[in-house]
Parts: structure tokens; C-alpha cells; sequence
């Protein structure tokens, strides 16, 4: 696993003489911040159901998460930049994990492990339950699965640092110039029912509708 480390670090194929291959490493400032990040990842654990139990499996020596340089599971947003939500969302536990969301320093990342993360799974008609939490986080990664094997939990974190790879350094949000954070999420108000405050026109709109038609 060492060896493929310094994969694709040389990247495109510079001409390195081979008895300092191993040395030497001619590559592009893009190409080696992405690698550095790519391979010390930390993610905040937050584990919300059975799909948490296959993501400590995944920890463990069988699978051995530490190959690719996840094996710190952070327990505070502070040290975490890759938020892995693993489980089912319900309404009452989202605002916490958007204050999680919003405590975390750039670049941060998001995973959904599981159907119930990426969409409610089998509860997703429930009236208490969240029906993805992509409808409030900008997810980068779906796990699928019900729940996910650890094997497929890592495949999604390879997935995830194969979109690293691709990042720029010119055009990642965190590096822009005189913008607020583009990432951050209001807080939900949980009353009755979970209120969206971005939906808030939306809402005054079908209350004067309705107080029309009265």
C-alpha cells in the first residue's frame, strides 16, 4: 500500500531516471496538495443506526480503513474536514448534525452511507424522518446499501478521493476571494414539523395563497 501512495503523484508521466524514482518526484502544485488530502482524510464520525456497525467493521483490522488514511475518526467538527453519515437522519437529531455541518473547517466533504442517508430508505414515508440528507447537506458521495458492506463503505472512499484528485486549487470554494461561505447551512427550526428557513417565500407564499382562497 505504500508503493501506491506515490501513484499518480508523478502524474503526467515525467521523465524521472529510475535510480531516483523512488527520490525524486516531479509534479504539479495541484497534484501534490490533492495527494496530501487525499491520503490523510479525517473523518466525524457520526453514526445514527445499523449502518453505523458496518463502519466500525471497517475500522477494524479484517478491513483496515487506515490503508487510505481514514483511520482517525475525529469526535469533534474542529479536527474533521469529511462528515460520514451513516444511518437514519430524523427530524429531531438534523439540526445538531447541520451545526456539526457548519462547525467544520474547509475543505469538508460529505458521505451518505446507507439508503436511509441518501433517501429515507424504508422510512422515508415516516413522519419523523428525514428523506435524505442531501436535502440539507451537499452530499459528494452515495453509498448505497441497506446497510453497506465495510467493503463498499470503502469503495465509496476511494470514490471520494478520486473527486479530490480533481480539484483545483484555482477553483475550490474555500480558496475564493471576498465571498461569505457559500457552504454554510441555516439552522432548521424543529417545531410541529421540521421547518426549512431557505424555504421561507415559499412558505409565506402558500399561506397568503391559502388566506386568499379563505
Amino acid at each position: 500500500m505504500e508503493e501506491n501512495k506515490y501513484e499518480g503523484l508523478n502524474l503526467p508521466n515525467y521523465n524521472i531516471p529510475e535510480d531516483i524514482q523512488n527520490v525524486v518526484s516531479v509534479t504539479t502544485l495541484d497534484r501534490l496538495y490533492n495527494w496530501g488530502r487525499r491520503w490523510s482524510v479525517w473523518p466525524l464520525m457520526f453514526g445514527l443506526a445499523c449502518c453505523a456497525i458496518e463502519m466500525i467493521a471497517a475500522q477494524a483490522a479484517r478491513y483496515d480503513m487506515a490503508r487510505f488514511g481514514m483511520e482517525v475518526m475525529r469526535p469533534t467538527p474542529r479536527q474533521a474536514d469529511m462528515m460520514l453519515v451513516s444511518g437514519t437522519v430524523t427530524k429531531k437529531m438534523l439540526p445538531a448534525l447541520i451545526r456539526l455541518y457548519n462547525q467544520m473547517p474547509e475543505p469538508k466533504y460529505v458521505v451518505a452511507m446507507g439508503a436511509c442517508a441518501s433517501s429515507g430508505g424504508p422510512f422515508k414515508e415516516g413522519y419523523n424522518v428525514v428523506a435524505g440528507i442531501d436535502k440539507f447537506l451537499p452530499v459528494d458521495v452515495y453509498i448505497p446499501g441497506c446497510p453497506p458492506t465495510p467493503q463498499a463503505l470503502i469503495a465509496g472512499l476511494i470514490k471520494l478521493q478520486e473527486k479530490i484528485d480533481k480539484q483545483s486549487i484555482k477553483k475550490v470554494r474555500w480558496y475564493q476571494k471576498g465571498k461569505a461561505d457559500a457552504n454554510y447551512v441555516p439552522m432548521p427550526i424543529l417545531g410541529p414539523d421540521l421547518i426549512d428557513v431557505r424555504r421561507n417565500a415559499e412558505y409565506k407564499e402558500a399561506a397568503a395563497r391559502k388566506e386568499g382562497v379563505a
